[in-house]
């Protein structure tokens, strides 16, 4: 059963990672079990953002039984097209999941998750009658992948995907989409895409902490 986080300033939310893409630039590899840091993705995503969700979900089409063997009470659905349609058809096919009317959409490669991110875009989304979706910018960087959305965005999203529109920045725009903007200067990479990344990302990682 879904949790009610207590005495937050913000509706009832769920989280969703998103790892149900490809990752051809790494092989295959589930990027959601690497260990990019000090923590394996999927701990690191999950430790960090637990407490201000009620339910945590994993959008992926692989490996549900390893996901449920690290972490218990996560849950995990598939796209609900076969193939590889991209993050667009992770969050409309996550409507038929999830309970809660917000979710946060989390990308199984971020590297950086602001402390405070959620209550943050959850602030940013408010701020307008219209908007249904607020994304994180990081470093001046869109990370759309990285985002709350509202229910009420499915009609939007059902829209894009027949028109075979699969741009989450072009969707976001008819969403009215809102954004919060976060600074860290030791940051390298906002997320990994190739082992080249992951290997700049480690060693800048390691001549920083000296």
């Amino acid at each position: 059963m879904s949790r009610v986080p207590e005495k937050k300033d913000y509706p009832v939310t769920d989280l969703v990672i998103l790892a149900g893409g490809q990752a051809r630039r790494m092989n295959g590899v589930n990027k959601l079990l690497q260990t990019f840091d000090d923590q394996m993705q999927l701990i690191k995503i999950y430790q960090q953002l637990k407490a201000g969700v009620a339910q945590v979900w994993i959008n992926s089409h692989r490996d549900a039984s390893i996901y449920q063997q690290i972490i218990g009470n996560v849950h995990c659905y598939s796209d609900d097209q076969s193939g590889f349609f991209g993050p667009l058809m992770g969050m409309k096919s996550a409507w038929s999941h999830v309970q809660a009317d917000h979710v946060l959409f989390v990308p199984c490669d971020v590297t950086f998750i602001p402390s405070n991110v959620l209550s943050c875009l959850h602030r940013a989304l408010a701020r307008h009658p219209l908007a249904k979706v607020a994304y994180v910018e990081i470093n001046g960087t869109a990370l759309y992948p990285f985002c709350l959305v509202k229910r009420d965005s499915l009609a939007q999203l059902l829209e894009h995907l027949a028109q075979k529109q699969r741009s989450l920045k072009a969707c976001f725009a008819d969403l009215h989409a809102q954004v919060t903007c976060f600074t860290n200067q030791a940051l390298f990479f906002h997320s990994i895409n190739s082992f080249d990344e992951l290997q700049q990302y480690q060693q800048l990682r390691f001549l920083h902490s000296d």
